[in-house]
């Protein structure tokens, strides 16, 4: 890791990648200092506690929604509703890669480590909570296209909810098909709600 990058941030960065891919547990500081490029001491300056430094790492999620997940879908297409589907391939598009070992980060730690520790679980809601809003922006620029009386903020819950279950689905299976079936559901009910035909899947 670059030593360009101030130490707080590069021990920032090293725990939110083990985290991602070993989970908290299973991600010692000792390990997170290796990959940091850093000394104990710089660890505790920043950080009083392990569970510190996860809620540093939870609040860069935050930073990095937008960067990370949104803007490269939302490059893909200027359709609100297709901005939708941009984003969730971008997390099939990871599934693939990664082969199916590494699921949505914040899902993960609402899993393993929110149990028990308010103030995780809180950083892990407003993550969760900034997502659905940007979802729920999409649908607000779509909302000619669909039902006056939809509540487009329970749908952005429910999208998520797609998501996460389908990821989770694709792990368990080692297959991406739980996934795209789970987004193909979806896409036949956004289909439905906006007018288009159902496609037909025989």
């Amino acid at each position: 890791m670059s030593t360009d990058v101030p130490t707080r941030q590069r021990i920032i960065d090293a725990a939110q990648l083990l985290f991602h891919r070993h989970g908290y547990e299973k991600t010692s500081l000792s390990d997170i200092l290796a990959k940091a490029g850093a000394n104990s001491g710089s660890l505790y300056y920043a950080f009083k506690s392990k569970e510190e430094l996860l809620l540093a790492v939870l609040d860069s999620y935050v930073d990095k929604l937008y960067p990370m997940v949104m803007d490269p879908a939302f490059a893909r297409t200027k359709d609100p509703i297709e901005r939708i589907f941009a984003v969730l391939t971008g997390y099939r598009e990871m599934l693939l890669a990664f082969k199916f070992e590494l699921g949505c980060p914040i899902g993960n730690l609402a899993i393993e480590a929110a149990e028990g520790r308010p103030e995780v679980a809180q950083r892990v809601a407003l993550n969760f909570g900034n997502w659905c809003k940007a979802v729920e922006g999409c649908l607000d620029a779509a909302a000619d296209r669909l039902p006056a009386d939809l509540d487009r903020a329970a749908l952005s819950r429910f999208i998520l909810t797609v998501m996460e279950g389908g990821i989770m689905q694709a792990r368990a299976h080692r297959s991406i098909e739980p996934y795209d079936v789970s987004v193909s559901q979806l896409r036949d009910y956004m289909n439905r709600l906006t007018g288009q035909q159902p496609v037909d899947r025989a």
